[in-house]
């Protein structure tokens, strides 16, 4: 099992200690995405004056919000990920076929060729015969 990991972050100008079983890098990230939101909110117009509890919600509602884009996004990803699969399969599947369909058309020009070969030699032939019987 990974150890616990304690990390210091700045969150809002103050400092907390981050304890979790992923990277320091990784809480930091989440340390920054948080900044990057209360950043963010805080450009709003108002929301300097609102309280400190509205001011919470407004940012947790805004992470909330950016949870759920981001699942929607990962749901329509999988759903593309899906179709290109399934057309990925169907393309293989024509393309064999094709082979297939190519291989048997190969032998079967090949039977044609000696066919022909067969024919052409009976026709020497029945010259040869036709010109001996004309001599």
């Amino acid at each position: 099992m990974a150890s616990k990991t304690d990390v210091q972050v700045l969150l809002g100008g103050k400092v907390y200690t981050l304890s979790g079983y992923e990277s320091e890098e990784y809480l930091q990230k989440i340390a920054l995405y948080i900044n990057n939101k209360m950043t963010e909110l805080n450009q709003m117009p108002g929301y300097k004056r609102m309280g400190s509890d509205m001011q919470k919600t407004l940012l947790e509602l805004n992470m909330a919000d950016d949870y759920y884009k981001a699942r929607k996004r990962i749901s329509e990803l999988e759903a593309d990920l899906e179709d290109k699969d399934k057309a990925e399969y169907d393309l293989k599947h024509e393309l064999i076929s094709a082979q297939i369909q190519l291989d048997e058309s190969t032998k079967k020009i090949d039977q044609l060729k000696d066919e022909i070969n067969e024919l052409q030699k009976q026709i020497v032939k029945l010259e040869a015969k036709a010109e001996r019987q004309n001599d």
